[in-house]
């Protein structure tokens, strides 16, 4: 009964000082615009349902000696429906002991056959880890009965033929079962013949181009445990999403129950949306969100609440860790209280983190998405999200990350100046009253697919009569024996290339090399390490890299062994690259002429979707200063471009309507800039996903004859004119500056929104048959902002667009045939 008490007075601390720090948000909140939204969300009761008939008794009580001698009632329905055969997708917030709804049948399943052999499949080895120590805990009540071992690339040689013979749940990720497991079915044979069930943990991860992989890696697994006479049954958990019994069901190929109804406890919440304030209303500029996330972390920090502190980039990471870390500072001979999390993070390291925020030694984690996943980091009190998620779905897990079972806590979202996060603080109830996004996945890639074909044939000979995914098998195999790649005996094809396939396929990006980082500054260590892509715009030759809130100087970046090499120096400025692309149509695969919406009569412009080439290169870079944001100096680059083939959507403005602008050719062209800035962030609610999953463009159609450039060239100047003006703007080399093509007329853009991952994931069709839906609300959002002249809000800030871009934005839209809106609430 004290202890009862106790914990009583603790929650009702905790709620007295939430309401405390938001009662002192809003005193400073004089215009009443800045705190947009404060949303009360109740405590929970649990609902309770008794251990099933069916569980042993033995782990029944192993249960029972954790503390667990009934089950929350989704807990019960996913054991039954599991229990009895059927494929499940479970479907409840975080902390709410997804992990039992499989453990237990599992379990239950290898202790009355032995011979049960199950896969748990996690995105991440983090997560892996977590389950170990649970399962290893019950492996330890249970008189070790059963094996349980994760299998990942940190695993030991000599420890992978004991796991292989002695594992009744492997611990993996997609990529080792891709890699690693799958093309060496052979010396698995243990467990293929003996596996009955394929976990999916946090199913919600499994979207875009790593799901659709995913797809193709599980349609391999399958055809394998078919080989050895296995049928297997898919047990998935997820957070909450809009599809999880379809996404399901698209990444194994197999009919779903979905359990969506949470039986967990949750204590009460308060959702605060934190607009910063204007500082100049006739430029629509705010303070920064970067400085005011600080802020707010500091609210809590300073009256001792544990807190995690959410961040949408690396540098973004970095740069708020040095600002609470000054804030905050560490005493003496003490470990610092506020730490970093993120990719690139040594494993140690990492573990050490997580250990460190569940037994309250640190008080406070910076993080990028990576701590978003269910990973155990204990019961956090409060929860600053710098910068709208990109989805409905990510932004309520990366508040559940607060508050747990028990105890009130708070989520505070501070948006940014990007049109996105404006809308959403300015419009709580589509947050609040619209259901997560759907999860897409695009399996029947013909580049993704392919590569997987290559890899199925490399274990196993194809057949004509199979089935791999809806796609005329036969011809694809005779177009790779063709290439050399399959050859054909009897019935099957046959791999009959020298190389590797699985080797050369990421799941998870364009490439699969990493960069090491490596601290010179005294004995020689690893610090780190980064994928190739990002290397180039964060490790390149004089950068500042930043690790736990330090600076380090980039020597050396030295791409044959895939080293950045580094050391320690105090400087008070961060690196910011500038990257420069290119998009090149390859093939139009519909088009389509733009009518007005009144008379239907024919309009000088066009929408068209299909093939393109992108092209990015790192071509210099600025320097930041700490704290007040000044560029303080910048530097030229000169590294590799990196490549990929993927799908666009584009509109085509024609001559006659480009010289109908009543602007001079500069402004023109800063109305087509501030165009496709607004219509990203339009593109990106109407599509329901991630802003990181589209890239913009304005790229040049080719000219008419005796014009040409370059023929068939479509080059692109968007970014071109955006980072060579950024350049310019940083005072980077002269002859890159002098490259910004001022009065020369574009013959006829092209304004593209591609996706941006290889070979594409479906949104440029969708948005070619919902382009006068997209016209329409990307003119809503722009006439509905209150600035002037243009604003980080709409078309982007007046000072890098200038002062006509808001004005000529419209007219291009005008005449593109834009319905005119009534009010902002058009844009929903």
């Amino acid at each position: 009964m004290r202890n009862s008490l106790a914990v009583r007075a603790a929650h009702s601390d905790s709620l007295a000082t939430v309401e405390e720090i938001v009662a002192s948000l809003a005193e400073r909140d004089r215009s009443g615009e800045v705190l947009t939204a404060v949303r009360q969300i109740p405590a929970r009761e649990a609902r309770f349902a008794p251990m099933p008939q069916w569980v042993r008794k033995e782990l029944a009580a192993a249960y029972a000696a954790k503390g667990i001698a009934q089950l929350y009632s989704h807990q019960a329905a996913a054991a039954e429906a599991v229990h009895a055969g059927k494929n499940v997708v479970v479907v409840t917030p975080t902390a709410s002991g997804k992990t039992i709804c499989y453990n237990l049948p599992v379990l239950n399943a290898v202790l009355e056959n032995p011979d049960t052999r199950a896969l748990y499949l996690f995105p991440t080895k983090a997560l892996a880890q977590d389950q170990l120590a649970e399962l290893h805990d019950l492996a330890a009540r249970l008189e070790d009965r059963f094996g349980v071992f994760t299998y990942d690339g940190d695993t030991p040689s000599d420890a992978r033929r004991a796991i292989r013979e002695r594992g009744h749940i492997v611990l993996s990720n997609p990529d080792m079962l891709h890699t690693g497991i799958l093309p060496h079915h052979t010396k698995w044979t243990r467990l293929f013949e003996n596996l009955r069930y394929v976990v999916l943990d946090e199913l919600h991860t499994y979207r875009g181009v790593f799901g659709s992989h995913l797809a193709n890696v599980l349609r391999r697994l399958k055809r394998i445990a078919r080989f050895y006479g296995s049928e297997l049954q898919f047990i998935a958990s997820s957070a909450t999403i809009a599809n999880p019994v379809d996404l399901a069901a698209r990444l194994t190929e197999s009919p779903f129950a979905g359990i969506e109804e949470n039986g967990a406890p949750a204590a009460a919440k308060t959702f605060v949306f934190y607009n910063p304030p204007v500082i100049n209303r006739h430029l629509g500029i705010r303070r920064s969100y970067i400085n005011e996330s600080s802020r707010v972390a500091q609210e809590f920090l300073k009256r001792g609440l544990q807190t995690i502190v959410f961040a949408n980039s690396r540098l973004h990471t970095e740069i708020l860790l040095t600002y609470l870390r000054h804030a905050n500072p560490a005493g003496v001979a003490q470990a610092e209280p506020i730490r970093g999390y993120r990719g690139g993070y040594l494993p140690g390291e990492r573990r050490e983190i997580e250990r460190g925020l569940r037994d309250g030694r640190i008080r406070g984690v910076v993080s990028t998405s990576a701590l978003e996943l269910g990973i155990d980091i204990g019961s956090l009190d409060a929860a600053v999200m710098a910068g709208y998620a990109g989805t409905i779905a990510s932004t309520w897990q990366r508040a559940g990350r607060a508050g747990r079972r028990q105890g009130s806590s708070c989520a505070v979202l501070v948006a940014s100046s990007a049109p996105l996060d404006q809308f959403i603080v300015k419009h709580p109830d589509y947050f609040f009253g619209r259901p997560p996004e759907h999860a897409y996945v695009q399996p029947d890639n013909l580049e993704i697919l392919v590569n997987h074909l290559k890899c199925a044939a490399f274990e196993l000979p194809l057949s004509p009569e199979e089935n791999f995914g809806g796609v005329d098998l036969a011809a694809l195999c005779d177009r790779l024996e063709q290439a050399g790649f399959l050859h054909r005996s009897g019935e099957h094809w046959h791999w009959s290339s020298d190389a590797y396939p699985a080797d050369t396929v990421s799941l998870r990006s364009v490439s699969s090399d990493n960069f090491v980082i490596v601290d010179t500054t005294g004995e020689t260590e690893v610090i780190g390490e980064v994928d190739f892509p990002s290397a180039l715009a964060t490790v390149h030759p004089k950068a500042i890299y930043l690790h736990q809130g330090q600076q380090y100087h980039v020597d050396r970046l030295d791409f044959d062994e895939r080293k950045a090499y580094v050391r320690r120096v105090d400087a008070d400025y961060y690196t910011d690259a500038i990257r420069y692309t290119q998009v090149r149509v390859l093939e139009s695969a519909a088009e389509a002429r733009l009518a007005d919406p009144n008379s239907g009569a024919d309009l000088d412009a066009a929408r068209s979707h299909g093939d393109v080439q992108v092209r990015s290169q790192v071509v210099g870079f600025k320097k930041i200063k700490f704290f007040t944001n000044e560029n303080v100096g910048s530097g030229k680059l000169e590294l590799p471009e990196n490549e990929m083939h993927t799908t666009a959507f584009w509109l085509t403005l024609e001559r006659a309507l480009v010289e109908s602008l009543p602007f001079p050719i500069r402004e023109r062209q800063n109305g087509m800039f501030g165009l496709l800035y607004a219509l990203e962030s339009v593109a990106t609610l109407l599509l329901m996903c991630d802003r990181r999953d589209l890239g913009t463009a304005i790229g040049e159609k080719s000219p008419p004859p005796g014009h040409e450039r370059e023929p068939g060239a479509d080059e692109d100047i968007s970014d071109e004119f955006e980072a060579r003006a950024s350049a310019a703007a940083a005072g980077v080399a002269n002859d890159l500056a002098a490259g910004i093509i001022g009065d020369v007329e574009f013959f006829e853009p092209n304004l593209f929104l591609y996706d941006a991952y290889p070979g594409g994931i479906g949104f440029s069709d969708p948005l070619f048959r919902a382009c006068d839906l997209l016209l329409a609300r990307t003119r809503a959002l722009i006439e509905s902002c209150e600035c002037e002249a243009g604003c980080p809000s709409c078309v982007g800030p007046a000072g890098e667009r200038g002062e006509k871009a808001k004005e000529a934005s419209l007219a291009i839209l005008s005449r593109l045939g834009a319905a005119k809106s009534d009010t902002a609430a058009a844009v929903l």
